[in-house]
């Protein structure tokens, strides 16, 4: 399948050093500095929008656990976390312009550190589909919005 790939270019005050090339379906953001001051920002920028974080999966721990009994020793990430929340508020319109969009709550932004890159935190999403009715597409933008501007406030 040909995927067409975006370069992303950011450039923020600070480290910030701007997005590394994703897909469509993604945007990743890098920063540098320690995997905990980025992920604890992450959080912050996201209560600070009346948001609460409702699950941290530790994505990073867990491969490095079951790859030992799959027996395969490669390390992916040094550290690596996905935060989970909602927005009461943009879910609602988001599924109220059409109920199928439910799929995309949820929202993650994962946090993450490669072993190559040791001094280089990457922060991403999954950037939502925007389809449907003029509604729907509004509503799915907004969350791309929100997602995007938690990042860039948290890596300020």
């Amino acid at each position: 399948m040909l995927r067409t790939v975006l370069l992303v270019t950011v450039l923020f005050a600070g480290s910030l050093q701007g997005a590394l090339a994703a897909g469509e379906y993604m945007v990743v953001f890098t920063k540098a500095g320690s995997f905990d001051d980025a992920k604890d920002a992450v959080e912050m920028a996201i209560t600070e929008r009346g948001m609460v974080v409702n699950n941290v999966s530790h994505v990073g721990e867990m491969l490095e656990r079951t790859g030992k009994d799959l027996g395969n020793s490669r390390q992916i990430f040094l550290k690596a976390e996905a935060l989970e929340f909602c927005s009461a508020v943009v879910s609602r319109k988001m599924m109220e312009a059409d109920p199928d969009n439910i799929v995309y709550c949820p929202y993650v932004i994962s946090v993450y550190v490669v072993p190559e890159k040791p001094h280089e935190v990457r922060v991403a999403y999954r950037r939502p589909q925007i389809t449907g009715s003029p509604a729907s597409q509004q509503a799915l933008k907004a969350v791309d919005e929100l997602l995007s501007g938690i990042i860039k406030d948290a890596l300020k």
